[in-house]
């Protein structure tokens, strides 16, 4: 899984260096738009920033039509995003590897972004809260919490909800809170 941190604009990360900004962008083979427009309207405070086309320069690189979607610019959730067809030739399926994580303040968010998420995905890649959605996109919807449980100085809280978890397909909160408090 990769973890990515964001930083605002320009903060400084050392005496010499300052920070811009992290963009995660999201590789298909020629669906970038259906997938962004898709995920524009899960996620609150998202949008579409700029759709760039292929030119001539492109369709002789990439065989792309003239025209087409290269690339887009987006945010969700006020993150910012990118998205890019890259063609059969530089594309290659996507795994688990780079995986967004969704932390969620209560189990309606968790139902809510799993349904959507979850809707034409590969059932078969569901596990401890993972899911890839319909284009092969890693997701893992998570209770905010976890990270608090999961830093908890008791070994013994943290076996126990990890146990809870690693025997879950779509997380439940109210059992990992039991699971938490030794009442599970």
């Amino acid at each position: 899984m990769i973890l990515l941190f964001l930083s605002p604009r320009n903060t400084p990360i050392s005496s010499t260096m300052s920070f811009s900004t992290i963009i995660p962008n999201i590789w298909f083979e020629s669906n970038a738009e259906q997938a962004v427009q898709f995920y524009t309207t899960v996620f609150p405070s998202s949008s579409i920033t700029h759709t760039y086309r292929y030119t001539s320069a492109g369709q002789a690189h990439h065989n792309k039509p003239v025209g087409s979607v290269m690339m887009l610019t987006f945010s969700l959730a006020g993150h910012p995003f990118a998205a890019i067809n890259g063609g059969p030739e530089h594309f290659q399926v996507p795994n688990a590897s780079p995986t967004f994580t969704i932390e969620c303040e209560d189990q309606a968010e968790i139902d809510y972004y799993w349904e959507k998420l979850g809707q034409g995905g590969d059932e078969g890649a569901r596990a401890c809260g993972w899911l890839k959605d319909r284009w092969g996109v890693s997701w893992q919807v998570v209770p905010r919490a976890l990270e608090e449980w999961g830093r908890d100085g008791d070994k013994e809280k943290v076996r126990r909800v990890m146990e809870a978890m690693m025997g879950m397909v779509k997380l439940n909160i109210s059992e990992l809170e039991r699971a938490f408090e030794g009442a599970a």
